[in-house]
């Protein structure tokens, strides 16, 4: 099914208008029904080894296809991939650190953790990883994750942020503005017979990570 996802964005990106996405309208309906049928695989795949995502549905992990282009110089009516984000508390609009499904044409990625988290959360992550900082390095270092997961995603600070000292061994950890990880994928990974066993190993790999960051959230949040 995801080969004709795939195919059915490619030709998107080609035709990216409202004309040809009505008269294609009927062919994405059927796909983003068989594409939520499989994040829903997903999560309940995850939930064997992550169950504070149990019962999360996904019908509200998926995000819409419609770019809002109100503010946009981009006029492009429409997103060319489909994305889906599996975390507790509300799935694609959860704070919490969590699981990502990126399905694009030659750009597909496995992800997770925060991406560009409120300022005052982001505050709070980056004091939480320096007063534990042999806890975080040591879940990032890990060689199984770092063959994954090779580094954080994302923009940085020029230098390090006003209140941390500027000769901390990991600085260059506190300047991220995101704390997330992602694993790219070539279109042809989903062409496999196991891609699914494939993911939920990857996303076990990020359990300790989204566990670390999900302790600052719940602080974050005062339900600690």
């Amino acid at each position: 099914m995801i080969k004709q996802v795939l195919q059915f964005l490619k030709e998107l990106e080609q035709n990216n208008n409202r004309e040809w996405f009505h008269a294609n309208k009927e062919r994405y309906d059927v796909l983003k029904k068989e594409h939520q049928a499989i994040v829903q695989q997903l999560i309940n795949r995850i939930t064997l080894f992550d169950p504070d995502i149990a019962g999360l549905e996904a019908k509200d992990c998926l995000f819409r296809i419609y770019r809002d282009i109100r503010f946009s110089p981009n006029k492009v009516p429409y997103k060319t991939h489909f994305g889906a984000y599996m975390a507790t508390q509300g799935g694609r609009s959860s704070l919490k650190a969590g699981y990502y499904l990126h399905l694009e044409p030659g750009n597909c990625l496995l992800s997770g953790g925060l991406w560009i988290p409120d300022p005052k959360l982001l505050k709070k992550v980056r004091q939480d990883i320096y007063d534990h900082i042999d806890e975080f390095a040591a879940i990032i270092e890990k060689p199984s994750f770092k063959a994954i997961y090779p580094e954080l995603e994302g923009e940085t600070l020029k230098r390090i942020p006003v209140g941390f000292p500027a000769d901390f061994k990991y600085e260059w950890l506190l300047r991220y503005k995101s704390f997330c990880v992602n694993t790219c994928k070539p279109d042809s990974f989903f062409d496999r017979h196991d891609w699914m066993d494939q993911t939920v190993a990857c996303f076990k790999e990020l359990l300790p990570f989204n566990r670390f960051l999900n302790y600052s959230v719940d602080e974050f949040q005062g339900k600690v």
